[in-house]
């Protein structure tokens, strides 16, 4: 369980296919404080620590974890968004967050507001149900407010801390996103779906 406050960034350093699964190397600042078993959300996707070491550690994805985000399409030198799993007891600054992606999302804008930026996304309509006006969101593993949320898109606002401290500085029009929905809205939705 997460909670979509970014401790640190990552790079990757190593790609590796092995049958249907990919084995990602990256170098992080919490290298040293990771072992072999524990899970650590990379751009908001739960990814289990298969190796590590002071400087760098490794996970592995399987194919239902690529089918679902756009993991398959990252490149040596990414920069990736990295939380460990938050600890029972303490704040819950952002929202809860699985780290299990829903889907994928198109950046189709950004633009800057007088120090905070603005990214605009397109999904499935699909999934419209699941994203509500002022409703958080989780995109790349942040935690963020939805607003101007219409039944393929949607906007958020980075704040110029959020902006320089994760992978948002360097997202473009173009590229794809990581999304996970509010759990309490899956929820719901079952539940509709259920009583019909």
């Amino acid at each position: 369980m997460f909670t979509g406050i970014i401790e640190s960034t990552g790079s990757l350093v190593q790609v590796r296919e092995e049958g249907s699964n990919l084995h990602l190397t990256l170098k992080s600042n919490l290298s040293s404080s990771l072992k072999v078993d524990q899970s650590i959300a990379h751009d908001g996707v739960c990814l289990t620590v298969v190796a590590c070491d002071e400087h760098q550690y490794s996970v592995i994805a399987v194919a239902e974890t690529l089918a679902k985000t756009n993991l398959g399409s990252w490149k040596v030198g990414r920069q990736v968004n990295l939380e460990r799993a938050m600890i029972l007891g303490s704040r819950l600054d952002g929202h809860i967050v699985q780290g299990h992606v829903d889907t994928t999302a198109l950046c189709s804008g950004r633009e800057e507001k007088n120090g905070s930026h603005i990214f605009h996304f397109e999904f499935p309509e699909v999934f419209a149900a699941l994203i509500i006006e002022k409703g958080s969101v989780c995109i790349n593993g942040v935690s963020l407010t939805a607003f101007n949320v219409g039944r393929q898109s949607f906007s958020v606002t980075i704040i110029p801390y959020t902006f320089l401290h994760t992978g948002f500085q360097h997202l473009h029009p173009g590229e794809t996103v990581n999304i996970e929905f509010d759990i309490l809205g899956k929820y719901f939705r079952r539940s509709q779906e259920l009583q019909s």
